[in-house]
């Protein structure tokens, strides 16, 4: 094709400087033939058209209007222009004419064309309006009269963001501003000093430089382009080179600008393009069958630009070759920088649908590693490489490289694209639930989720959408049955549904690394291995051990070479596949994670509330997660004794000023002291004469103690996924958002706002009612009672008559606004709060209607199917929902957040509070003294909800503050100078959990630089424990200052836990020496900062001094959906009996946990939390019986808190024994009780009764010998008729 610059009167004063400065001009076809010459009258339009140059004007848009009279179906493509005379007219209507009879035309051109004066007239100007109503591309230039060029601008505007293409050329700034071509844009236009928008400015002076100021505009092109970012500058480019085409103005240079705009913008010839690259395989000589098949898999690779140009390129021209001989289709994109958003969007995505082209996305971007170097690292990856190429992309749901393994990477790749490309009848899904500790009445574990409720769930909405689900029992019960064999695990079973039995040698035929599992593990291998599952077409539920390798490796080979699942779907938080040994990310084929997943797609549902772990099972099994929501939430409430004791306090609050006053204290102190009140409580003897001012504070006390009960936040029953809660279900959740103030987002919490209508500060009610100031308490119980019924009253115009929610955003609009008409504002005038803040609730309420709706939001069946689909899940953050609501909706791929961002600001503000607590709380304890060394652990989960919080209150214990560069990434710390602290500088012993260590590698690093400058800051040592002990440690181990301030533990590489919980949950210990000694064996690997990247050494002799030392204990509670007693981690990094060993005076630590799940933040002793813990949940009914509820899970949730609490007792011994005495008589000595439980999951009753005995064995319970009798005898009878035995 002709790409000359055709003289046109217009461009005849700058042709011949153009072509003596050439540049570069393309020809955009749309396809691969040349045009053929052109014919008189091809293609047929609806005007006259005159001859000559063009050197007239028409005064009716309609004779340049061009219509395709044979569009045979092709895409339309409308282009509107407005001009200053006719001189175009010619060469546009030849340009579309050509275009329209190419036979291998791509598209159906229509063109249109006005005058800028013919707008003058409004049925031509509304004629205007309607053709830009359809219109894919508006062009104008010099429109200059100012009001024609308002009504242009008019006019376009509304359907500019429409439109896939506006360009005009020199016009008034008004019209210029219209300009958008992709992301270019020139609505900056007069305002931005951008050098490229300076070259637009006008010469007022004369009008006829206007040629001499576009020639400079193109020859600065290449000078202008480099401030833009890369598609900016394409698109820049390609509006320059639209003006070149236009100045050239022959029926040529517009044929070429009509289809570069066309195919670079308008969608169905953008999606053209990418099929007739698709096509290309077809034609391909070198193309096996399966590539040249139409329906062959396709998968995008995102490649690094350095790589191509340099050369480097080797595996990707591997990975590309390996797809091809596998059957799929690759396109490959790069880009310049890290962003590859752009080119993401512009070739992986049909334009027209807005789906993608691509059935799979791999990207191949990362750092270089020697395979030596990556073979020989436990971690995999170094920290660097894991911030950029691992954390950030799992922002975006993507999944990091699996580095150079070509042909298992291609394998995953293509199983995960052949899942959108099956039908849904021909899928298997292997649903694969857990079983731990392995025991019949533990079969579905799983944290928060009623297992076989949701799996019954899920099995019947895959039904309803069209999959092959046969045998589906009746029930969620009779689902139970087929499974374990036997109804609620009742009795004459001793052994699950087995489907298949896998003989030792097809067990090691079948799976390549068996041998390889036996040299590290050796053989656990019997005469054959089992497997339990339904006996549902659809796929499988089974029953797995974690405990045993041998069995795991049975199962997966079972799943993928026997059963062929197209996907796994791992049922709840958590199993045991992303904890196996191995690399902490970057697997190889000798990490058991990459062996056991194979090559299978794997879907994990992971409850929302636990960020760190679900990324530790996307990071080493290759899983996508779908977040499931937590229970709703509830006040723990008062019962029995409790109950009795607020009815008497609100008696005493009545009746304190007459003679009963004195009597009622008494029966307060009698009834707190039968509740066990008086470990919390400091309470008089009983009958002592007491002044008034007294009596309040000891009343005082004692009603702050159970309000503390009465209002804290409890999960009730279990989750089923897909049943999202009822609003008032909800209700508790946002009375604790609503609790909280939002500065970030301009909301005040709701107890600020009412406690500012009684002129106080919240703050201040908060410390008087710890304080036990009665009126304090009292108060904030009144701020309480009010938050929970405005929100309720809110809450209650949103719902139906079932209580569901229904259409929040329209209901909320109606409710907002009007006064005394909002609920909230209608109940608050019922109470002594009538004149809060009316702007601020509104705020806040339309904050809280907005968490109402992500709540009662239901993603979680959604999302599997989108999996399943091969589809993408929305990626979305983990945590608490709470602090953070944007965990919500429920149904997303967790991440977690850019390691490098923690500490925040916020963070640390709130941890210079519990700091500053925990020390006066310790100074308070032992006579005045400030602790010199705390041992305390860092979570995982615990900093991606606080955003660091707990790691921010190491710094401050050590005198730190983190400082962030101008990106916001935390990698440097400087000391806070004595006088600013005001206190020593407190020694730490820091135990990081596996899974932190994996997350935040960056943040051990940051935290042993600043341990190590602490030590070596030239201070006085009764300042600076650190230092003090360092030197101490020095001498004794012969090593530098520097070495021996080594603080930073946890697991090797790979490694989780202490194995303190295991052991405790499957009563496999025999002394608590046993259990410090597993600790201290698996806890005392040191970071070490100054040989960064490598791997964690063993130094005991090192841990050990360093936690002699310690004088307190230390953990955090974050969040009310988890306490000590729901989970083993918490006693199993424990370690207050094991530093009473180790120091020199055999003095116990003090033991402290901050809890920070409400605005009230609180540092409580250990026997404090365990005995609100107790009151809260175990020995609570609101929770035991919602419990009951959810049937044979229920009975397992209620065993493993009893086994939690004796963990505590091992490691800690701050458990009172009337928790287990209370614990006895709720649970053994009631008869209705004791014979539901039997009869609902005798396996797991068997060992609550057994645990009842372990803990009076091994000395942390003292009953009498009629309660160990009765229990023997329980004993014996349960487990007779689990054996089948009848008496």
């Amino acid at each position: 094709m002709s790409l000359s610059l055709v003289s046109t009167p217009f461009a005849a004063a700058v042709q011949k400087q153009l072509l003596a400065a050439p540049v570069p001009l393309h020809s955009f076809l749309l396809s691969s033939r040349r045009q053929p010459p052109r014919r008189a009258g091809a293609g047929a339009i609806r005007c006259a058209v005159a001859g000559g140059n063009g050197l007239f004007t028409q005064t009716k848009p309609e004779v340049r209007r061009v219509v395709p009279t044979d569009p045979r179906g092709l895409p339309r493509v409308k282009v509107v222009y407005v001009v200053l005379e006719a001189q175009y007219q010619s060469s546009i209507t030849a340009a579309v004419q050509q275009l329209n009879a190419d036979p291998r035309r791509a598209a159906a051109f229509e063109v249109v064309g006005y005058l800028v004066e013919e707008l003058r007239d409004e049925d031509t100007y509304a004629t205007f309006c309607a053709d830009l109503a359809d219109a894919n591309v508006f062009i104008g230039s010099l429109i200059f009269v100012e009001e024609l060029a308002l009504k242009v601008k008019a006019a376009v505007e509304k359907e500019r963001d429409r439109m896939d293409a506006v360009l005009v050329f020199p016009s008034m700034p008004e019209v210029m501003r219209l300009n958008k071509l992709g992301s270019f844009s020139m609505s900056q236009l007069g305002q931005s000093k951008s050098p490229f928008f300076q070259l637009f400015k006008r010469n007022k002076s004369n009008s006829s430089n206007f040629a001499d100021s576009m020639l400079k505009l193109v020859r600065t092109l290449p000078k202008v382009l480099k401030y833009l970012p890369s598609d900016k500058a394409q698109d820049a480019r390609r509006y320059i080179l639209s003006l070149q085409f236009w100045l050239g103005g022959s029926p040529d240079n517009l044929q070429n600008f009509l289809k570069m705009i066309a195919g670079s913008y308008v969608p169905a010839l953008r999606a053209r393009r990418h099929q007739e690259y698709l096509n290309w395989y077809g034609t391909r000589r070198d193309a096996n069958d399966k590539l040249k098949d139409p329906n062959a898999p396709v998968i995008g690779l995102v490649l690094q630009r350095s790589h191509i140009v340099t050369g480097d390129d080797g595996h990707y021209v591997a990975v590309i070759m390996e797809l091809e001989a596998r059957g799929a289709k690759v396109i490959p994109i790069f880009a310049g920088g890290l962003d590859f958003s752009g080119p993401t969007q512009r070739y992986l995505v049909d334009p027209v649908t807005g789906k993608p082209f691509v059935n799979a996305v791999v990207s191949l971007t990362g750092f270089a590693l020697t395979t030596e170097e990556w073979l020989n690292s436990t971690l995999g990856l170094h920290p660097i490489q894991v911030a950029l190429q691992v954390a950030l992309p799992e922002l975006d749901g993507k999944s990091h490289a699996l580095h150079k393994r070509v042909e298992q990477l291609c394998t995953r790749a293509i199983r995960w694209a052949q899942l959108k490309r099956k039908t849904k009848e021909e899928k298997k899904l292997a649903i694969t639930v857990f079983s731990f500790p392995p025991d019949k009445g533990n079969v579905g574990t799983a944290a928060y989720l009623n297992v076989f409720n949701s799996i019954y769930s899920v099995l019947s909405d895959l039904k309803k959408d069209g999959y092959n689900v046969e045998g589906l029992p009746d029930t969620p019960e009779a689902l139970i049955e087929e499974v374990i064999h036997d109804k609620e695990a009742q009795f004459n079973s001793p052994n699950l549904n087995v489907v298949y039995r896998m003989n030792v040698r097809e067990y090691q035929a079948l799976t390549s690394y068996a041998s390889l599992l036996e040299e590290n593990w050796g053989s656990h291998l019997g005469t054959s291995t089992l497997m339990a599952r339904t006996s549902l077409s659809m796929g499988s539920s089974m029953a797995m051990s974690s405990s045993e390798c041998s069995p795991l490796s049975a199962y997966y080979t079972f799943v993928e070479k026997i059963f062929q699942a197209d996907a796994v779907l791992h049922f709840g938080t958590h199993g045991s596949l992303e904890f196996m040994p191995g690399k902490q990310v970057g697997m190889s084929d000798a990490c058991y994670p990459d062996s056991l997943i194979g090559n299978i797609p794997n879907i994990y549902y992971y409850a929302a509330n636990n960020p760190s772990e679900a990324t530790v099972a996307k990071r080493r099994s290759y899983a996508i997660t779908i977040s499931y929501l937590t229970p709703p939430a509830e006040n723990a409430g008062l019962y029995k004794g409790l109950k009795q004791l607020s009815e008497l306090i609100s008696s005493y609050q009545s009746l304190k000023d007459t003679g009963r006053g004195t009597q009622i204290v008494s029966s307060i102190i009698s009834t707190a002291k039968q509740c066990n009140l008086d470990k919390d409580v400091p309470l008089p003897e009983e009958g002592e004469e007491l002044p008034p001012n007294e009596r309040d504070l000891v009343v005082g006390k004692v009603y702050a103690k159970i309000m503390e009960i009465e209002s804290r936040l409890l999960p009730c029953g279990l989750h089923v996924i897909g049943e999202p809660p009822s609003a008032i279900e909800a209700v508790a959740t946002l009375v604790n958002i609503a609790a909280l103030d939002r500065p970030e987002d301009g909301i005040t919490s709701l107890p600020g706002i009412l406690a500012a209508t009684v002129g106080r500060e919240i703050e201040d009610v908060y410390r008087g009612s710890d304080k036990g100031i009665l009126a304090d308490v009292e108060l904030l119980r009144q701020i309480t009672e009010a938050s929970r019924g405005a929100i309720t009253a809110f809450v209650e115009k949103t719902t139906n008559s079932k209580g569901q929610v229904v259409n929040v955003a329209n209901n909320l609009s109606n409710i907002l606004g009007f006064g005394l008409s909002e609920p909230w504002v209608q109940y608050l005038s019922t109470t002594k709060f009538i004149r809060a803040d009316r702007e601020k609730l509104r705020v806040l309420f339309g904050f809280l209607g907005e968490c109402l709706k992500l709540v009662v939001q239901d993603n979680e069946l959604g999302s599997l199917k989108l999996a399943l689909d091969g589809s993408y899940v929305e990626p979305g953050p983990g945590g608490d929902p709470i602090r953070n609501p944007k965990v919500l909706p429920t149904g997303k791929n967790i991440h977690a957040l850019d390691p490098q961002s923690i500490p925040t600001t916020a963070a640390m503000k709130s941890a210079k509070i519990v700091v500053d607590r925990l020390l006066e709380r310790q100074k308070a304890d032992n006579g005045g003294k400030y602790p010199e060394t705390v041992a305390l652990v860092l979570w995982g989960t615990d900093n991606i909800k606080t955003y660091g919080e707990s790691l921010a209150q190491v710094l401050w214990m050590i005198g730190v503050r983190p400082v962030a560069d101008t990106f916001g990434r935390v990698n440097r710390v400087e000391p806070v100078s004595l006088e600013e602290l005001g206190r020593p500088r407190i020694d730490v012993v820091v135990n990081c959990s596996g899974v932190f260590r994996d997350l935040f590698i960056n943040q051990m690093n940051l935290l042993d630089r600043a341990v190590k400058m602490v030590a070596e800051l030239d201070e006085p040592a009764e300042m600076n424990y650190v230092r003090k002990h360092a030197q101490e440690q020095a001498e004794e181990l012969g090593v530098s200052l520097r070495e021996a301030a080594t603080r930073v533990f946890s697991n090797a590489s790979g490694s989780y836990s202490s194995n303190v919980n295991l052991a405790v949950e499957n009563a496999s210990w025999t002394d608590e020496k046993q259990l410090q000694d597993m600790y201290l064996s698996r806890k005392s690997f040191a970071f070490d900062s100054d040989a960064p990247g490598a791997d964690m050494k063993e130094k005991r002799k090192a841990f050990e001094l360093a936690l002699a030392t310690a004088d307190a204990t230390f953990q955090n509670l974050d969040s009310s959906e988890i306490s000590l007693t729901d989970v083993s981690h918490y006693f199993d990094s424990d370690p207050t009996k094991l530093v009473q060993g180790l120091r020199k005076d055999g003095r116990a630590p003090s033991s402290y946990i901050a809890d920070t799940t409400t605005a009230n933040a609180q540092v409580r002793t250990l026997s404090e939390t365990v005995r609100l813990d107790a009151r809260t949940k175990l020995l609570n009914p609101k929770w035991y019986e919602g419990m009951m509820k959810s049937g044979y899970e229920g009975v397992r949730e209620i065993e493993k808190r009893l086994t939690n609490t004796v963990g505590w007792s091992a490691t800690s011994g701050q458990v009172d024994n009337w928790v287990y005495e209370e614990a006895n008589s709720t649970f053994i000595e009631d008869e209705a009780m004791r014979k539901r439980l039997m009869e609902t999951n005798p396996n797991s009753f068997r060992k609550l009764v057994q645990t009842f005995l372990e803990a009076s064995g091994r000395g942390y319970w003292e009953t009498s010998e009629e309660s160990l009798d009765r229990l023997r005898e329980l004993y014996s009878e349960v487990e007779d008729k689990i054996e089948g035995i009848d008496r």
